[in-house]
């Protein structure tokens, strides 16, 4: 019998692929996605899809979902909590493994493998030191669309939000930027491909500017400040 396992689905391109890799080759069974959603908007973290086009992915997946509310800027402690009673419930599945869309991040997937040892699961990660200029071709000849829903200011400009990721799109990313994005450069929502049974529908909004404060280190004499170009998608 396949070990069961929960998918970790951010809505974006590599949790796409990286759910496409595992269902191809059949060794769990996936039987719960799992997606953090700030509480207050009802928005998936760091993504800012509204939760009604995340509901609307998983149904035409076919996988049950369960959002972990979380609060505006929890802090650790908060988070860990909410976490802790969040798989505490999943594991009473039966649940045994965790699966991530995580391509090349050390400390995180650390960071991860040791959360989930802590409680007696295990990490598994489909895209692992795969070389992302190859993926991000793979993930386009499979068929599978997707748009840019959220920007890192400190990478990429205010137009690339909104964008459909296509081969121009590739081409147009300056060289520091990884054309995966896994170091955060820019978000996604995958709205077509493989594990789609229909694509889902929605109409670009307006592009909003949000601004959040940098902690502070010893080295710097005051605070700075993070801006995220955001691209609202509206459920049709």
């Amino acid at each position: 019998m396949k070990p069961k396992a929960l998918f970790n689905w951010s809505s974006g391109k590599d949790s796409a692929l990286a759910l496409f890799k595992i269902l191809q080759e059949d060794q769990y069974d996936v039987s719960t996605l799992l997606t953090s959603i700030n509480k207050e908007f009802q928005r998936i973290s760091m993504h800012g899809v509204h939760v009604s086009l995340l509901e609307q992915q998983a149904a035409s997946i076919g996988i049950p979902l369960v959002k972990m509310e979380l609060p505006k800027e929890p802090s650790m402690e908060e988070y860990q909590e909410i976490m802790k009673d969040t798989m505490s419930g999943i594991q009473s599945q039966g649940i045994t493994h965790s699966i991530f869309g995580d391509i090349f991040l050390e400390d995180l997937r650390q960071y991860r493998e040791n959360q989930l040892q802590s409680i007696g699961m295990k990490a598994v990660f489909p895209l692992w030191k795969q070389n992302t200029p190859d993926l991000i071709r793979e993930f386009l000849d499979l068929g599978f669309k997707t748009i840019v829903t959220c920007v890192n200011g400190a990478y990429l400009d205010k137009s690339f939000a909104g964008r459909i990721i296509d081969r121009n799109f590739i081409k147009d990313l300056p060289g520091n930027v990884d054309p995966c994005g896994e170091n955060g450069e820019f978000h996604t929502f995958t709205f077509d491909g493989p594990i789609f049974t229909n694509p889902i529908p929605f109409e670009i909004g307006e592009t909003v500017k949000k601004t959040y404060p940098k902690p502070k280190t010893d080295s710097e004499e005051k605070d700075g400040e993070y801006t995220f170009w955001f691209c609202d998608l509206i459920s049709k």
